[in-house]
C-alpha cells in the first residue's frame, strides 16, 4: 500500500537523523496521512519535502479578537498534529484570501462556499473538508434580520430602509439574498434607501443591533457564535431563512506536497471542537469540489436574473 511506502521512506530518512523531535514529528505526519487515506483519498508516490511553516488564511467572519477566539485553538492543534509552524492570517476581506492563495502567500484557508468557488477558479484551491453546523449537518442557513421592535418583519417591510450585505464574495451575506431579491424583482440599490458592505457577519449583526442599519443578511452559524456574548436572539427578528447552503470548506493549494495535503485533510476531519468552543460547530467531514456545484448554479442564476432584470 502507498501509505506503507510513505512510512518506510520516512523511516529511512529518519535513520540518517537523530533526535526525539524528529521522531515525534514523523509519527504525527504518518498517522495523519493514514487517517486521510481512510477517507478514500489517493496519496501521490512523489514525496516532496514539507515546508517549515505554512500560512492558514481566514476570511473575516468576525473581528480580530473573535477570529482568534474561534480559530486560535485550531491553529495550535494543527501545529501539534503536523509538527510544523502554522501562522494564522486574517484577511481584511474575502478577496484577500483568494489573492493570497493565488500568489502562494497562503497555503491552507477557511473560506465560504462562494469564495471557494472563486479560489478554485483563480487560485488553484481544492476543498478537502467541510464544516458541520451545531446539529452535525455539513451546511448552514442564510438569515435576513432586523432589529426587534422595529416593526420590520417581512422583505416588503424593508422597502426604503437601510441594508447591509457582508462582502461581495460572501455566500449567505451577499449571493443568497441577491438571488432572493432578484427572484422578487428587487434591485437593492433602488429598493433600499442605502446599501453598505459591512465586511463581516459579526459587523452586520452588530450594525442591526445598534440601529446603524435596519436590516442585514447573515447566517445561522455566525449568528449562533455571538449569542450570549455580543447579542441575544431576542434582539432580532429573523425575517427570512434560506435553503441549506453547503458548509464552509477548508481548502489547500493543489501544488502543496501530496503528503502534507493528506495530513491536513486528516487533521481537519479528526478535529473535534469542545462544547465550549466559540466555533459552535461539530467539526469537519470529508469534502470535495463537487459539493459546491450548487453554489456555482446560484452564481449562474444570479447573473441570469441580473440580465433579465435590467
Amino acid at each position: 500500500m502507498l501509505w506503507k511506502k510513505y512510512i518506510l521512506l520516512q523511516q529511512n530518512n529518519f535513520k540518517l537523523k537523530k533526535g526525539k523531535e524528529m521522531r515525534r514529528n514523523f509519527f504525527k505526519k504518518a498517522s495523519l496521512v493514514v487517517l486521510a487515506l481512510a477517507t478514500a483519498t489517493t496519496l501521490s508516490a512523489n514525496q516532496a519535502p514539507w515546508p517549515k511553516e505554512i500560512t492558514f488564511g481566514l476570511i473575516p467572519v468576525a473581528g480580530s479578537s473573535g477570529m482568534e477566539e474561534q480559530f486560535g485553538p485550531m491553529r495550535k492543534y494543527l501545529e501539534d498534529k503536523l509538527g510544523i509552524k502554522v501562522k494564522m492570517q486574517v484577511s481584511s476581506d474575502y478577496t484577500g484570501v483568494i489573492t493570497g492563495m493565488a500568489h502562494k502567500h497562503i497555503d491552507v484557508a477557511y473560506l465560504g462556499p462562494k469564495s471557494y468557488v472563486e479560489a478554485a477558479k483563480r487560485a488553484n484551491a481544492d476543498a478537502i473538508a467541510v464544516e458541520l453546523n451545531a446539529e452535525g449537518i455539513p451546511g448552514y442557513y442564510g438569515y435576513i434580520i432586523s432589529k426587534k421592535g422595529s416593526g420590520l418583519k417581512t422583505i416588503e417591510d424593508l422597502k426604503g430602509k437601510t441594508w447591509a450585505f457582508t462582502d461581495p464574495q460572501s455566500t449567505s451575506g451577499t449571493l443568497v439574498p441577491t438571488v432572493l431579491f432578484s427572484k422578487k424583482g428587487i434591485n437593492p440599490q433602488k429598493y433600499f434607501s442605502k446599501v453598505i458592505y459591512s465586511g463581516s457577519h459579526e459587523s452586520s449583526i452588530l450594525a442591526v443591533k445598534a440601529g446603524k442599519v435596519e436590516a442585514a443578511a447573515t447566517n445561522d452559524l455566525d449568528f449562533k457564535r455571538g449569542l450570549g456574548r455580543h447579542w441575544n436572539k431576542d434582539d432580532f427578528n429573523i425575517i427570512n431563512v434560506s435553503d441549506l447552503i453547503p458548509g464552509s470548506p477548508m481548502v489547500v493549494r493543489k501544488d502543496l506536497p501530496e503528503s502534507l495535503k493528506m495530513a491536513l485533510k486528516g487533521a481537519f476531519i479528526a478535529y473535534k471542537p469542545s462544547k465550549e468552543s466559540a466555533l459552535k460547530s461539530k467539526g469537519y467531514v470529508n469534502g470535495d469540489d463537487a459539493m459546491f456545484d450548487t453554489v456555482r448554479e446560484l452564481i449562474k442564476l444570479k447573473n441570469e436574473l441580473k440580465k433579465k432584470n435590467k
